[in-house]
């Protein structure tokens, strides 16, 4: 893709699901990738195979909910990369407790949920920001979000709300940030076979399920969600922004 090739871009939730995918595409393309994740173990795992590879990498050990923690990553990716021109905000959670009737779900829960999946998103963008203004031309923000901040899945009032918010984030800024050469794009993703959802997309019922459910007949593959998110980074996408993407297999289109 082009303009990847040496770009620096900073990643959240890097070490494992699309963070991970996306890395290693971007690895692939010549980026250069700052990663950052709480999970220190697969985050050291993930950024010492990249770095064997070739590629330019830095791992950050951070919360995305606690803003300290951001500010000095962010810094420090700037820092190490010689700027940012890029950021993509995969770090999120859904909380089993968010499965249930809205009156049922905790308060704690719905907080941590929008702590770490719509404030997260918020730090990691707002401290990036700056950075990708002055690397010039074709700085990039992309977010994660999910199809339930378009229609709702009839369950995860935390993981609704914050995708919801997600999704009006990132058209904010496409606006605001468009007169300093910034777009910013975001993915709502479909069902995706990820870490966070526990290997279920696989369990036979639920692949059958899947497949009557998406026009395309399958859940998402963690590397094409990635894809999309590598293309919206790129100048392929150089005139894309304030859009918000649904890679479905086609489930919002019924």
């Amino acid at each position: 893709m082009r303009g990847l090739r040496g770009r620096p871009v900073l990643v959240t939730g890097a070490a494992s699901g699309i963070g991970e995918a996306l890395c290693t595409r971007l690895a692939e393309e010549g980026a250069a990738i700052a990663l950052l994740d709480r999970d220190r173990e697969r985050l050291t795992a993930l950024t010492d195979t990249l770095a064997r590879g070739g590629a330019r990498v830095i791992a950050l050990h951070a919360d995305v909910g606690n803003e300290d923690a951001v500010r000095g990553a962010v810094a420090e990716a700037a820092g190490a990369l010689d700027g940012l021109g890029g950021v993509v905000t995969c770090a999120g959670i859904f909380r089993q407790g968010d499965r249930q009737l809205l009156a049922d779900v905790d308060l704690e829960t719905f907080e941590r949920t929008l702590r770490v999946n719509l404030i997260g998103t918020f730090l990691a963008v707002k401290y990036a920001l700056p950075h990708v203004v002055r690397h010039g031309g074709g700085g990039a923000v992309v977010t994660i979000a999910s199809t339930a901040g378009l229609r709702g899945h009839g369950f995860g009032s935390g993981y609704t709300a914050s995708k919801g918010g997600v999704i009006s984030l990132t058209r904010l800024v496409a606006e605001q940030y468009g007169p300093h050469g910034v777009r910013a794009n975001c993915i709502c993703p479909g069902a995706t076979d990820t870490p966070m959802t526990g290997g279920v997309y696989r369990q036979p019922e639920r692949v059958e399920q899947m497949r009557r459910a998406i026009p395309l007949g399958r859940v998402a593959l963690p590397h094409e969600i990635g894809d999309v998110a590598a293309f919206l980074l790129s100048d392929d996408a150089a005139h894309v922004t304030g859009q918000v993407l649904a890679v479905d297999g086609g489930s919002t289109a019924r």
